[in-house]
């Protein structure tokens, strides 16, 4: 594969975004801007982070982006630009290659948001890192450390779609709404439009749900030295997700992680506007808990009435 007629294969001949002065031909990118700047990046590695056994080139494209969108949804941040760099091996076709960045391109074309650069090398196992970046409008940037005493706590969609699908793929099994599932865990949705929305309120606590419920939950509570309450029973599931275990709803909707849903927290007199917000971008939302003051931060996990401590239990990178 030549790396100039690969880079050419994926440039794109036009840009949406007003404020990009100068994309991809020269050694850098320049762009301008009046709002905040919100930057992402992720590391994805073949066999760990996705596979062609349950993913398509494109799917793989489209979800990786995703996950760095969710990021920046998760800021209160409108996505603009991105950047693609691949560690490629030899056994990877430039045709597959360029199905990957078909996914991502589908998936940008969205938020009209334009690819401006990145970089190629050569490796053992594919690797591709995206950073991603955004504008959100000054000082009103999300933070997990928002989140104060008396709060309610809410989650967007449903959760445990995306492991339940990956199962599916993985063991083959027929079970209701199987398609569904398997596009919830392939081609995701970031709630970026509630989270743009969202903005007009002063006081919002973020976190997107990449790892599973239980750790962005305990990411909220450390940042910001609180006790946050989960109703297990309030956690928003998809109408046949009742079909698994009972063993599976609680692992896939609680550490299941890759929904790119929002967990977040409010306080209590600006909960009706937050719903109002939600209906007018279309997305689903539920309240599921509320927030305490603490001696020491931590998360509680209320089932039937009977409450015990909801430790870190999603993905991690370094074990």
């Amino acid at each position: 594969m030549d790396e100039f007629s690969f880079i050419n294969a994926i440039k794109p001949n036009t840009y949406n975004q007003p404020a990009l002065i100068k994309g991809i031909g020269d050694d850098a990118a320049v762009f301008r801007s009046t709002s905040d700047i919100v930057t992402t990046v992720d590391t994805f590695v073949e066999d760990i982070h996705f596979s062609l056994e349950t993913m398509a080139p494109f799917h793989i494209g489209y979800r990786i982006l995703a996950a760095n969108i969710s990021d920046l949804a998760a800021m209160g941040a409108e996505p603009a630009f991105y950047l693609v760099s691949m560690c490629i091996p030899k056994k990877w076709k430039q045709s597959a290659l360029e199905e990957i960045y078909q996914g991502m391109h589908e998936l940008a074309s969205m938020y009209q948001m334009d690819l401006i650069g990145g970089d190629t090398v050569s490796s053992e196992r594919l690797m591709i890192s995206i950073t991603a970046m955004g504008y959100v409008p000054e000082n009103k940037a999300r933070y997990r450390s928002h989140a104060e005493p008396n709060d309610i706590v809410f989650a967007t969609g449903t959760l445990g779609d995306s492991r339940a699908g990956l199962e599916i793929l993985l063991q083959g099994q027929e079970c209701k709404d199987k398609d569904y599932y398997i596009e919830r865990h392939r081609l995701p949705n970031p709630r970026v439009a509630l989270a743009s929305g969202l903005c007009e309120i002063d006081r919002v606590a973020l976190n997107d749900i990449s790892d599973g419920i239980s750790s962005e939950a305990n990411e909220i509570a450390e940042a910001s030295n609180v006790e946050l309450t989960i109703i297990e029973e309030k956690i928003p599931v998809s109408n046949s997700f009742q079909q698994f275990s009972k063993e599976q709803q609680y692992d896939w909707k609680l550490s299941g992680g890759e929904d790119f849903e929002l967990l977040g927290t409010v306080s209590e007199v600006h909960w009706p506007r937050v719903q109002e917000i939600a209906v007018q971008t279309d997305t689903p939302i539920q309240q599921i808990g509320y927030v305490r003051e603490a001696e020491e931060p931590c998360v509680l996990i209320q089932t039937h009435g009977e409450t015990k401590k909801l430790m870190k239990s999603g993905y991690t990178h370094l074990k």
